[in-house]
């Protein structure tokens, strides 16, 4: 029998203005620290991008979310942060902040396969 895996997962969010709290989805981060997992996506739409009444620059939003991508994987161009291990890194990805790229609170759930479970929630819960 397949053991289920516990994991946390959080919604990486684009606040295009901090100040009226709205969002919209745009990519996702989960670990698991029994299996020594983490795994963070973003799909960043232009054409949505444009729809928002917003100054933030798409270029400089898409470098932000890459700087997070970095982290998770801990890469090592990712800076100091990269270099923590795997909670560490993923406490500091969905501590609470105020810029226009947040995350929503960690969820916990337990699956028996990671990699299926990040592909679905990220399905339904970004793109």
């Amino acid at each position: 029998m397949l053991e289920n895996k516990i994991y946390e997962y959080a919604v990486i969010r684009l606040v295009p203005k901090v100040e009226r709290e709205e969002f919209f989805n745009i990519g996702l981060v989960m670990f698991s620290k029994k299996e020594k997992f983490i795994r963070m996506e973003f799909h960043l739409c232009p054409d949505k991008f444009k729809l928002m009444d917003s100054k933030m620059d798409f270029e400089d939003v898409l470098q932000n979310l890459e700087s997070f991508q970095k982290i998770a994987n801990g890469d090592k161009d990712g800076g100091p942060v990269a270099l923590m291990d795997i909670p560490e890194r993923f406490r500091w990805l969905t501590a609470v902040r105020s810029s226009s790229v947040q995350t929503s609170r960690p969820h916990p759930g337990k699956t028996q396969d990671l990699e299926k479970t990040f592909g679905k929630l990220f399905e339904e819960l970004v793109v």
